[in-house]
């Protein structure tokens, strides 16, 4: 049965459920991603592993979620994405709930890597799925919405981790880390619906070798997953090492790292997206590269407070970490508003997949072996320092792309299956 909406407004029926639904698994998977920073240092200890090992465990985690993006995105195209979402959802439980039984860094890296693949299909199926609910002048705010997922989930990994491994060991933590997972797939598979992907004339787009090819030669596409792949380099090295810094260098227990992490991520990183995509939002209604604009501002004023974090007195860690983390999530929803805005609506699920691509590739999955290479050759602080040579590229790539940014446009009527 397809059901239509209301005249002009351009949103499908169903859409709030999926946003709510899809926001919740990925709370979910931010919670699971960041479960594993909170208990490294325990982990190291445990397996006597070097900060170059620890770093790998996220190399391994990011190989498996690239070589799996390519045929996400392909299925994504061409199949109804809700049984798939659902599936990986389950897959992604059925992986921590496994961790209880690892006891080698082998079967670690193994387990980490497995995670990598359930973790791709979710990324590249769900925001392709939200764009066909919503108009491109609505996605901005549904993807910052759907990103605000990020600070609270990760900042729950970091608490929760820490304290359930400081209680109980760090393998209860992954197995508890199952159950929330399990609770929205079931919810996804009775509530959601499959949206009819919407086209120009809400048509199904022709997804062929060409089309897929054209993605290269867009400017506008480009840029916005290349700045996101540099912002994501120092995102990611920050957030796998800060809590070792905390420990290492300011003086605090490893539960007092990860309790410090959960309120910093969840009070700034939503602040931060809350205001980058309001700023988006409004400043898209004069110009359509401020979905480009407010990335590049995210990037370049993040770097003197980072600054102050790694290489500062101690007594300003904390303030210039909380001030970092704020200005880093001001471009997480309009950047991803802009890569669904540059193409068509048939290539959303593989340029989705091409974005998560780059951003790991080129991104978080070297910058946590680069640092844990760096720190074991110099120190953490140093390694850190990294992170904002990226910051400095993220803002320049941004600024060059505002210039192909496409104009945004209101959808008429879009149909849900």
């Amino acid at each position: 049965m397809v059901e239509r909406v209301k005249p002009g407004r351009g949103i499908a029926a169903g859409a709030t459920m999926a946003l709510v639904l899809l926001t919740a698994m990925n709370f979910v998977n931010y919670l699971d991603r960041y479960i594993l920073p909170a208990v490294q240092e325990q982990i190291k200890g445990e397996f006597r592993l070097t900060d170059d090992q620890i770093g790998s465990l996220t190399l391994w985690f990011m190989v498996a979620y690239v070589l799996s993006s390519p045929i996400t995105g392909w299925l994504g195209d061409r199949f109804p994405r809700k049984p798939m979402i659902v599936v990986a959802a389950l897959a992604i439980a059925a992986v921590n709930f496994l961790t209880a039984s690892v006891h080698g860094y082998a079967e670690l890296n193994l387990r980490h890597a497995a995670l990598g693949i359930g973790e791709a299909c979710f990324g590249v199926f769900a925001p392709a799925l939200l764009a066909d609910f919503y108009p491109e002048d609505q996605r901005n705010r549904v993807m910052t919405i759907f990103n605000i997922a990020l600070p609270v989930g990760a900042a729950a990994g970091y608490e929760a981790g820490a304290w359930v491994a400081a209680h109980h060991g760090w393998r209860t933590s992954f197995i508890w880390s199952a159950i929330p997972g399990v609770i929205v797939a079931l919810l996804i598979l009775f509530f959601m619906r499959e949206p009819r992907r919407a086209g120009s004339a809400g048509e199904k787009a022709k997804v062929d070798r060409a089309s897929v090819l054209s993605l290269l030669k867009n400017k506008a596409y480009l840029t916005s997953i290349l700045g996101y792949a540099a912002v994501t380099f120092s995102l990611g090295g920050i957030s796998w090492w800060m809590p070792s810094f905390l420990h290492r260098d300011a003086g605090y227990s490893i539960e007092a790292a990860g309790a410090l992490m959960g309120p910093i991520i969840v009070v700034a990183g939503l602040g931060g997206t809350a205001l980058g995509g309001w700023l988006a939002q409004v400043w898209s209604r004069r110009t359509s590269k401020a979905l480009y604009l407010v990335p590049a501002l995210s990037a370049a004023l993040t770097i003197p407070p980072a600054v102050v974090c790694f290489f500062g007195p101690r007594a300003l860690v904390v303030p210039s970490l909380a001030l970092s983390i704020f200005l880093i999530f001001l471009g997480t929803g309009p950047v991803n508003a802009a890569t669904l805005n540059a193409v068509p609506a048939g290539l959303r699920a593989t340029a989705m997949a091409g974005q998560l691509f780059a951003i790991h590739v080129l991104g978080d999955m070297p910058s946590s072996k680069v640092i844990g290479m760096i720190s074991d050759h110099a120190n953490l602080r140093v390694g850190l320092a990294a992170t904002l040579v990226a910051f400095a590229a993220g803002a320049l790539i941004f600024g060059v792309g505002s210039r192909w940014a496409p104009e945004l446009h209101h959808e008429g009527e879009l149909a849900a299956t």
